[in-house]
């Protein structure tokens, strides 16, 4: 691998990406380092609002950042195309990279659902991205090599599927769903570049993770965020083990940025795949499980009512 300086990120002045759910979080630190690059960066955001106020803050610390928004909610799938047909009226002609990062985290019951019916984490976090990543496949064609980075969580490391009840209407466990939907994501990320090899796409995907990211460790971006010295203070006795949101976005940026990234790979934190420099991490058995997938893979197709291609032919 080439050295990688995670402060200072190549130049990409002449690719578009996309990352969903990037007016907060996770998202708006990627979106932000990936506007350091001289990219055009689209955040996806159904709040146009916070999505303007995400653009100022990153254009208030990165000279001549090249951003826009892009109206996107992914728990309306029938929303998504309409989303997409954006970016071509836009002139957008390629998409050298997708984040899928956007993501629903609920703490407590009761259970809630999509538009379309489908348990909220699951439907958004999951299906919601599954469906986009059919509707991007033209634009991510025509790029050069492009690339579909699917965000993940450590708390998927600890859960299993269970197919038979994906959207958990029999047994609602806030915590447990959401990493499950990680786990579906994740999934997801390396089932679609195996399914992209066999069709001998240019394409590859790629699944990253931020390790353990706390708001009390993260740089404040007022007004998207602000990070009281209290919270700090606070805070500071577990960046030991774990890191802020800022540090927790750079795996994220080296899966979409670096040449010598393949698909099919896990970048993630350095120290216990919580803290430190973006690296390469072993893929866990149960995430690259081909049966569980496969399954995985047609219930969402037909959920989501779209061609198990993926329109990646």
């Amino acid at each position: 691998m080439t050295s990688w300086n995670a402060a200072r990120p190549p130049s990409a002045e002449d690719r578009t990406f996309l990352v969903t759910g990037g007016n907060a979080g996770i998202g708006y630190f990627t979106a932000e380092q990936l506007a350091t690059t001289g990219a055009l960066v689209f955040l996806g955001s159904r709040d146009r609002a916070k999505a303007d106020t995400a653009i100022a803050s990153i254009r208030s610390h990165v000279s001549g950042a090249r951003l826009r928004h892009l109206p996107l909610d992914l728990a309306d799938l029938s929303s998504l195309k309409a989303s997409v047909d954006t970016l071509d009226a836009l002139g957008v002609g390629r998409l050298d990279a997708v984040v899928h990062n956007a993501g629903v985290a609920l703490d407590d019951p009761p259970r809630r659902e999509t538009r379309d019916g489908h348990e909220l984490m699951f439907g958004t976090n999951h299906l919601g991205h599954f469906a986009l990543t059919r509707w991007l496949a033209p634009l991510l064609t025509a790029a050069p090599v492009g690339r579909v980075v699917t965000v993940g969580s450590f708390a998927a490391r600890s859960e299993r599927l269970d197919l038979a009840d994906l959207q958990s209407t029999r047994d609602y466990r806030p915590k447990r769903t959401y990493g499950r939907s990680k786990l579906a994501q994740m999934t997801f990320g390396f089932a679609l570049d195996r399914r992209l090899r066999a069709a001998g796409s240019t394409v590859i995907s790629v699944v990253a993770h931020p390790g353990g990211a706390l708001d009390g460790l993260t740089p404040s971006r007022p007004p998207v965020s602000v990070t009281t010295p209290g919270e700090r203070l606070r805070a500071l006795p577990a960046a030991l083990l774990v890191q802020g949101k800022e540090a927790g976005a750079r795996p994220v940026v080296r899966a979409v940025l670096d040449p010598d990234v393949r698909g099919g790979e896990l970048w993630g934190p350095r120290v216990f795949g919580l803290r430190g420099a973006p690296r390469r991490e072993p893929v866990p058995e149960h995430m690259a499980d081909r049966g569980v997938a496969d399954r995985l893979w047609s219930a969402s197709a037909e959920l989501v009512g779209v061609d198990a291609d993926l329109g990646f032919r």
